[in-house]
């Protein structure tokens, strides 16, 4: 991550390289499915426009590092940059009109409409009235080359606190100490993952979405596990039986799935940006069938073995793929070609679990959140994300498609097989 900053006094423009993680996704951008990040989140009453635009505009200058644009280059540079702004460049915040099919509009164009990299921030927020509840509901879009969703959470955070007056940190808890652990006998990193099989594929271009309210699944005082291994046991048995039911080709790969995982502080020195790092948590077609206590434990030792380990945010070979070794046009092109040959060893799916969301995100009269979802991109050839938050007890899934593999009907089957197979990971637990 690069240092917190300001834009320099007098004519000179503040300029931060791309960080490896903003890099490889700039490389890979495409129009079919644009990389954004959707966070929806439900207020129980209505915001003021004028206070909330306010309120999110001197958020964005208490966490100035967001205020950025790409810069322009020329053709020869080594290197894309970020460019510090004062101000931004376009007005972050909307109110479209409330209308019956306005929620279903703005979720639609947080999955398809990009905030441009060019324009300072590289982020946008809907408020929009439901015409149902008479409450708001806040759609923000993230161009997820710039940032990720526990980032502009920070700051939406920090905008709840302006616009009523109240303390909206996070309980001060300290993060957890992990002590380095070997893998249990992973499969090897050179099989190829399972695929999620192919469903009814819609026509249209882009992302879709689905998003659920669920239980909390229940864990045993002292088990041996967290929520998070229970949802990761749901999404791997959810694709299993998914396969299971449109064709076996896949039956004896492994389910290989993509878990971010963030150990920034979420108080006001959080680092704004891309800040996760990815590790993969690979399950074979036999430890899937395993009885649920025993699966649940295998999971368990398995990740936290993955989280204890230090690793760079994409691995040692993204690392190296952005080392200024020629210009950056040039190195796109070398990223492209090395994605589309590596796509068979690309991980199956991922799943985002942002946790209980550690924000009041308290509005004061304009009320306090209820629900709240996150979506990640889902383009192909992974094609599916699963990513969940809990918010007022209740678990918040958001799974994402690309059209080219999956339809809605999908979406639905699939949300069934993930609610069947986390109610399991309760009801059988020791």
């Amino acid at each position: 991550m690069t240092t917190l900053d300001r834009p320099a006094d007098g004519k000179r423009t503040t300029r931060i390289p791309f960080p490896t993680v903003d890099e490889v996704s700039r490389h890979c951008l495409q129009d079919r499915e644009p990389e954004t990040v959707h966070i929806e989140i439900h207020l129980t009453a209505v915001l003021d426009p004028t206070r909330l635009t306010r309120a999110f505009t001197d958020a964005l200058h208490h966490h100035p590092r967001i205020l950025m644009r790409e810069a322009p280059r020329p053709w020869y540079s080594r290197s894309y940059e970020w460019e510090l702004t004062r101000t931004p460049d376009v007005p972050p915040v909307s109110f479209p009109a409330s209308t019956p099919n306005a929620l279903h509009e703005a979720r639609t164009r947080s999955l398809a409409d990009a905030p441009p990299l060019t324009t300072s921030p590289p982020i946008r927020l809907e408020a929009v009235e439901d015409p149902k509840t008479r409450t708001t509901v806040l759609f923000v879009t993230i161009n997820h080359t710039a940032l990720d969703g526990p980032a502009c959470l920070r700051v939406i955070a920090t905008a709840a606190e302006l616009y009523s007056g109240r303390d909206n940190s996070p309980p001060s808890t300290a993060p957890p100490l992990l002590s380095p652990r070997p893998p249990q006998d992973p499969p090897s990193p050179w099989s190829r993952p399972a695929r999620v099989s192919a469903g009814t594929p819609d026509p249209r271009p882009g992302n879709g979405l689905l998003v659920t309210e669920l239980s909390v699944p229940r864990r045993p005082k002292g088990a041996p596990y967290t929520v998070n291994d229970q949802l990761m046991v749901a999404t791997a048995r959810t694709i299993a039986d998914w396969n299971e039911e449109h064709g076996t080709h896949h039956a004896r790969r492994p389910l290989c799935v993509t878990m971010p995982v963030d150990d920034r502080p979420r108080d006001m020195t959080m680092p704004i940006g891309n800040g996760t790092r990815l590790v993969e948590v690979a399950l074979t077609p036999t430890e899937l069938r395993s009885p649920t206590p025993a699966l649940l434990r295998l999971t368990a030792t398995r990740t936290a073995a993955l989280k204890s380990q230090s690793r760079p945010q994409l691995g040692h070979g993204a690392a190296l793929l952005t080392s200024p070794y020629a210009p950056v046009a040039w190195r796109a092109a070398a990223t492209r070609a090395l994605r589309t040959a590596a796509a068979p060893w690309t991980s199956t799916t991922l799943l985002s679990n942002i946790g209980r969301v550690p924000y009041p995100l308290d509005f004061g009269d304009g009320g306090r959140a209820r629900a709240v979802w996150f979506s990640a991109p889902a383009r192909m050839p992974r094609g599916l994300t699963f990513t969940t938050a809990s918010t007022a007890g209740r678990l918040h899934l958001a799974l994402r498609w690309s059209r080219t593999l999956l339809g809605p009907g999908d979406g639905a089957r699939l949300r069934d097989l993930f609610e069947q197979h986390l109610h399991a990971t309760q009801e059988e637990a020791p």
